[in-house]
C-alpha cells in the first residue's frame, strides 16, 4: 500500500445514458465520505461520457461530465492514467454496442487498470471482453436475458462480485457495499465503521447476501413447505420438475402440495410453476434478442405455439407483441 496520506485510488465513472441515478449516488458517496474521515483526499474521481457531453440519468436528471472517451484514450499514459473505470448504466442496456468503448475498457483492464460496473453494466463488460469464465452480478431483473446472452459468464443474484481486477455489483445501494469492500481493501476497520456511521448503514453486507426479499416477506407466505417447493420451482425453469417429482424431494404427497397451495398461493400448484416461467419468459422477451423459440425452450415449454397460447391467455398478448412494444418505447 502507498505511504500515508497518498492517493488511494483515481477513478473514472463512465456514464452511459439512462443510468441509474441510485447506483451512482450510492458508489460516489462513500469515497466522498472516506476523505472526509481520513481527513485528506484519499480518492479522487472524474466523470466521463462518449463525447464529453451531459448524460441523462433514467430519472431524467442530467449530469455534467469533465472528460470523453476520446480525452480518456490519451490519458491512458501519463499521470492521469486512472487506477479504476466504473461503467454507470441501467435501463435499455441489452442493446448497447459500442466497439470504441469495448476496445476502450480492454486496453485499460490490459494496463492494469481495474473495471467495475453498476448495476446493469455487467452487459457492457461482458460486450467487451471480460466477463468469460468470470463471476459477475447483475440486478436480479436483468439476470435471466444476461444469462442467456453471455453463457460464458458466471452470473450470480448477489450484491457484488469481485475477480481478477473486475468489480460488478447489482446496482441500488449494493454499490454502497462494493465501494465500502473498496475502501476497506485500502483503510482499516476504524475508517470504515466511521464511513458506516456517516452513511447511515449499519454493516458493510457480504457479497452473498440477497438482492431480493426473501420469498417469506417477499409473497407474504409463512408455510416452510410452499416455500421449499416455490424454491424448487424457481431452481428448475428450463427444465420443471413434475408434481410426483416435488413430492418426494419435499416429503409429501401430490394432495398435501395441492392442497397447501389452494391455501396459501389461491391456485394450485401447475398454475403457480406455470405463472413463474412466463414471469422468466417476459423478461427474456424485453431483455434479450433470443428469437420466440428459444425463449420457449428456456422456460421449459416443448412448443412455441403452446408457449404463446399460455402467454396470451395470463398477459392477454402475444410474445411476439410484448417484443414489439418494448421496442416501441425504445423508440418513443
Amino acid at each position: 500500500m502507498s505511504g500515508e496520506n497518498s492517493c488511494k485510488r483515481s477513478i473514472v465513472f463512465f456514464l452511459i445514458p439512462d443510468f441509474t441515478m441510485m447506483a451512482f449516488s450510492a458508489a460516489l458517496e462513500p469515497l466522498r465520505t472516506a476523505n472526509r474521515m481520513a481527513g485528506y483526499e484519499a480518492y479522487t474521481w472524474r466523470l466521463a461520457s462518449c463525447d464529453g457531453e451531459p448524460v441523462r440519468a433514467s430519472n431524467g436528471v442530467e449530469v455534467a461530465v469533465g472528460s470523453s472517451l476520446a480525452a480518456e484514450r490519451q490519458k491512458m499514459v501519463g499521470h492521469e492514467r486512472p487506477s479504476m473505470v466504473i461503467v454507470c448504466s441501467g435501463l435499455n442496456i441489452e442493446d448497447y454496442s459500442n466497439k470504441t468503448v469495448f476496445a476502450w475498457l480492454r486496453e485499460e483492464y490490459n494496463r492494469g487498470v481495474a473495471i467495475g460496473g453498476l448495476c446493469t453494466a455487467a452487459y457492457v463488460l461482458a460486450g467487451a471482453g471480460l466477463l468469460a469464465d468470470r463471476r459477475c452480478a447483475i440486478h436480479w431483473e436483468n439476470l435471466p436475458g444476461f444469462a442467456e446472452r453471455y453463457p460464458r459468464a458466471n452470473v450470480f443474484a448477489d450484491l457484488f462480485e469481485t475477480e481478477a481486477n473486475i468489480y460488478t455489483c447489482a446496482g441500488g445501494t449494493a454499490a454502497m457495499d462494493m465501494m465500502l469492500k473498496l475502501i476497506g481493501e485500502d483503510f482499516d476497520d476504524s475508517l470504515i465503521n466511521r464511513v458506516c456511521e456517516q452513511l447511515l448503514t449499519d454493516r458493510v453486507r457480504s457479497p452473498s447476501d440477497r438482492q431480493r426479499l426473501p420469498l417469506r416477506a417477499r409473497l407474504g407466505v409463512q408455510n416452510s413447505k410452499v416455500l421449499t417447493i416455490i424454491e424448487l420451482m424457481e431452481a428448475n425453469l428450463a427444465e420443471p420438475l413434475s408434481l410426483v417429482q416435488i413430492a418426494e424431494n419435499v416429503g409429501l404427497s401430490r394432495r398435501q402440495i395441492e392442497r397447501l397451495f389452494r391455501q396459501e398461493m389461491g391456485r394450485s400448484p401447475a398454475r403457480y410453476y406455470l405463472e413463474i416461467r412466463l414471469d422468466r419468459a417476459r423478461h427474456l422477451l424485453i431483455q434479450s434478442s433470443l428469437p420466440v423459440v428459444e425463449v420457449a425452450v428456456a422456460c421449459g415449454f416443448v412448443s412455441a405455439s403452446h408457449f404463446s397460447k399460455c402467454y396470451r391467455e395470463l398477459y392477454a398478448r402475444s410474445p411476439q407483441q410484448e417484443r414489439a412494444d418494448r421496442k416501441q418505447l425504445l423508440v418513443a
